[in-house]
């Protein structure tokens, strides 16, 4: 979030908010109405009137001490009598900007804003807070300038500082962003939001040990914040160290169960222990609280795949296809989802609109191919298969399947060597072994053929044994 003159807009009120920008703007000599000469510098004098300058003065003054104690409504009529009486004190522009924007009226805000630059375009309070609605009413390009315009102006202003690298930030320029709150965080220490983002920033630079320091030094400031939990397990989960991972993103959900991405590593960290019905229970939290995110859709489909549970792969793979169309990764599941479940014409026909948006996918090739061997359609089949492995010399579903569509069209030396290849590939899968007994077989190589029945067998009851046979 965007700093208005020192507001946090998630850690306070809206009264607190205003006071503390107020304060803060007051103290620097931002909102100048102790010198309004040097506020209206450039503009025109107005003609004396039966209001003085001093009294103008007097007005922004309780105007101020109103709205530092969190009394907007009555601030308002001050400050516009004193507009009235001084069309030209940029100052008056100013607060008025500030109080319609915490009302949400924008174009107003904005309005009084620029009127405050047109009567002098060096106004860095009024600069500075324009440039906080730009960037919530994401016009980030002109918030940018803002903001940078401000730097050039008053170098150390910490809440331009801020919320430029806040900005950058959100544009994934963290080096840029890491620049600007490391200098945020001399000038404004102690601060959560510019530890944690400075935290998030360094993390996505890949300084690890910078990151996870920054990031503790604001849990310090507020141990009920559930995000640099977040990031600390990612940091942990970087560094290989699992169980610290898990214990950070478990006291991210505890604190904030609507978290999806870090009940998304949580599910990631079960199926990285092959614990798939624990995976599918994180997976399923992230998709619901976040079904925007296409890998949680496809995820939670994957792990239900790993279960065997066809039909409500099939299911969620069809909402996926619903809302992103034209994902091929999703169409290429679905498709293992209903071959799974037994519907090759819909399992051939999502291979097709997989293949249509990646011609090139060795993955979707491969499918596509074992499809059609399914469908007894050998030739179409072969010529896929063909392609995937050309693509990808380390497929193992690509060697496999073509080794066994030549074992079937009895083309026994070509499949042995396709099949030995996926035995390198995945040593421990039955199935190839299976294949390659039987071409030894047919190629009169008995010793062969039995030493391959023998690893298929060990295999199998490898496999009942840790539970694994469907």
């Amino acid at each position: 979030m965007f700093l208005l003159e020192r507001f946090a807009e998630d850690r306070m009120s809206c009264t607190r908010w205003l006071s503390r920008l107020l304060t803060s703007a007051l103290a620097a000599g931002c909102i100048s109405v102790l010198n309004p000469l040097r506020s209206n510098a450039g503009a025109q004098r107005p003609q004396p009137t039966a209001v003085t300058e001093q009294d103008i003065v007097s007005q922004l003054r309780e105007a101020a001490a109103l709205l530092q104690a969190g009394k907007p409504d009555e601030a308002e009529p001050i400050i516009r009598r004193a507009i009235a009486a001084s069309p030209t004190n940029l100052d008056a522009h100013n607060l008025l900007g500030v109080i319609l924007d915490q009302r949400g009226k924008v174009r107003e805000a904005e309005r009084e804003y620029r009127t405050a630059l047109s009567l002098n375009p060096n106004a860095i309070s009024a600069r500075a807070n324009l440039g906080v609605l730009l960037a919530r009413t994401k016009h980030d390009d002109e918030a940018i300038m803002i903001f940078e315009s401000v730097l050039r102006l008053a170098p150390d202003h910490p809440q331009a500082t801020i919320n430029l690298g806040l900005l950058y930030a959100s544009r994934n320029d963290y080096q840029r962003a890491a620049e600007l709150l490391l200098r945020a965080n001399r000038l404004q220490p102690q601060t959560f939001d510019i530890l944690y983002h400075l935290g998030v920033s360094l993390y996505n630079l890949k300084r690890l040990d910078e990151a996870a320091s920054i990031l503790q030094a604001a849990l310090s400031l507020s141990t009920n914040a559930a995000e640099p939990f977040y990031f600390l397990g990612l940091i942990a989960s970087a560094r290989g160290q699992d169980e610290t991972a898990s214990n950070l993103w478990g006291k991210a959900v505890t604190l904030r169960q609507n978290y999806p991405e870090a009940n998304f590593m949580l599910g990631e960290l079960a199926a990285k222990r092959r614990d798939y019905i624990s995976a599918k229970s994180y997976y399923e939290r992230a998709w619901r609280q976040d079904p925007t995110q296409p890998v949680h859709h496809i995820r939670l489909g994957g792990v239900y795949l790993l279960l065997g549970n066809f039909r409500q792969a099939l299911e969620i793979f069809q909402s996926a296809n619903e809302r992103f169309p034209r994902i091929a990764e999703i169409h290429y599941f679905m498709a293992m989802a209903a071959r799974g479940w037994g519907n090759f014409d819909l399992a051939l026909a999502e291979s097709q609109k997989a293949l249509a948006l990646q011609p090139n996918n060795a993955d979707s090739l491969a499918l596509a191919g074992a499809i059609n061997f399914d469908r007894a359609n050998s030739v179409e089949a072969e010529k896929l298969l063909r392609r995937a492995v050309t693509l990808n010399h380390q497929h193992f579903n690509a060697h496999y399947d073509l080794g066994r569509l030549l074992v079937k069209t009895n083309r026994f030396t070509e499949a042995l060597i396709l099949l030995q290849r996926a035995a390198e590939i995945n040593s421990n899968s039955p199935e190839v072994h299976y294949q390659i007994f039987l071409a030894l077989s047919r190629l009169k190589r008995k010793a062969d053929a039995e030493r391959e029945l023998e690893i298929y067998k060990q295999l199998r009851e490898k496999e009942k044994a840790q539970g694994h046979d469907r």
